[in-house]
């Protein structure tokens, strides 16, 4: 099991965000994220949206920095990917 997240490259409201999602299982995403000071809100169905400057703090708190591509490989291996036609 483990917490992953990608660079911050993902423009929105003035800043870049990061994505931060589990390999495994959204329990162990959610406690990870509630841990670090991450609010819920944040969570867009498969995983946390979280600004740029979070990211050193998080990978810090044990969150693994992979590329945006083996990010989105994971998720989808995992089963939790919610695909873009399936989240309206």
């Amino acid at each position: 099991m483990a917490i992953l997240i990608d660079d911050p490259q993902w423009p929105a409201h003035g800043r870049l965000w990061a994505h931060l999602v589990s390999d495994s299982n959204l329990d162990e995403l959610h406690a990870f994220a509630a841990a670090n000071g991450i609010p819920r809100r944040g969570f867009d169905l498969d995983h946390y949206d979280v600004p740029d400057e979070a990211h050193a703090r998080l990978v810090a708190a044990g969150a693994r920095h992979v590329s945006a591509h083996t990010l989105v490989r994971a998720l989808i291996a995992s089963g939790l990917r919610v695909r873009a036609r399936d989240r309206r």
